[in-house]
Order: structure tokens, then sequence, then C-alpha cells
């Protein structure tokens, strides 16, 4: 079962008053949010309880959350390492810098490593075409990469 702590009860006071009742499931991605900052991801335990408080289905909160590529559905690692994997990304030699951190990690795309520490994914674009190719990790951008700027980055965080 999942519960949203008291810190969180308190923020969804604050976005909820934002918006009219007849509004309310505008709140979603605010509520997104939170669960993925308690939980690490979204279980389908939070789906539920989202669904519950804004009146619509857990598929249809399953169905925004699945959409958007900052939520995640399944655990990951403490560093979410990603690859932008656009037109500028993959003119610049991405699938050869993401072949090259998965050797350097031990994981395939998708996978997070056994000690927690790092789970790689590919995204459709990280809106920096003119650095390409870039990497982010977390909420921070690493651009103009190349193999030596993967250990530097990687090696930064371990």
């Amino acid at each position: 079962m999942f519960a949203f702590n008291d810190t969180s009860e308190t923020r969804i006071k604050k976005i909820m008053a934002k918006y009219p009742e007849d509004r309310k499931v505008s709140a979603l991605l605010p509520l997104l949010t939170l669960a993925q900052a308690q939980e690490g991801y979204v279980t389908p335990e939070a789906m539920v309880e989202i669904g519950q408080r804004l009146d619509v289905s857990p598929a249809y909160v399953e169905s925004v959350c699945t959409f958007y590529t900052m939520y995640y559905t399944k655990p990951v690692g403490k560093y979410v390492v990603k690859f932008c994997i656009n037109i500028s990304c993959h003119l610049n030699g991405c699938d050869n810098l993401m072949e090259y951190a998965e050797k350097k990690l031990g994981i395939k795309e998708g996978e997070t490593t056994p000690d927690k520490k790092f789970t790689l994914l590919k995204e459709e674009c990280l809106a920096a075409c003119t650095e390409a190719p870039v990497m982010q990790v977390n909420n921070k951008y690493h651009v103009n990469m190349t193999p030596e700027k993967i250990d530097q980055v990687l090696g930064s965080y371990k």
C-alpha cells in the first residue's frame, strides 16, 4: 500500500489549492513528481492513490506517467544517465558513446548496475542540439561528449 508522507501531504494541499474542483486532474503531473520523489519511482500503488485523489482511473494515471520519460515505473539507480538519440546527437556519434557507457558500466540500456548506483537510458531529445552529443545525469547536462568525458563525468559520481 502506498501513502504520501507528511511532507508530501503538505505540498499536496498547496498544489490542489491552485486548481478549481472541476480541474483538479491538472494536478496529475505534480502528484506524480511527489510520488517519485518520495519512492524513487512511481509505483502502481501510487498510481492508484493519485487516481483516487483526482477522480481518474489508475489506467489514466499510468498512461500519463508512461508518456513522460521523466517518470520511472520501476526502480532506478541513484544516478540516471541518459543519452540523447535525436538527429544531432545521432549524427555526432551518440550510438558509439552509448555503447561505450554500456561497457564502462557493465550494463545495457534500460538496466541498473548491481550496486544500484547507475541506470542507463536513451532519451529521444534533450534539447541541446548545438552541443551534441549530449548526456544527462539526473538533471545535469554534459555536452560535446567523448569517451574521455564519459570517463570523467561517471568518475565524478562514484
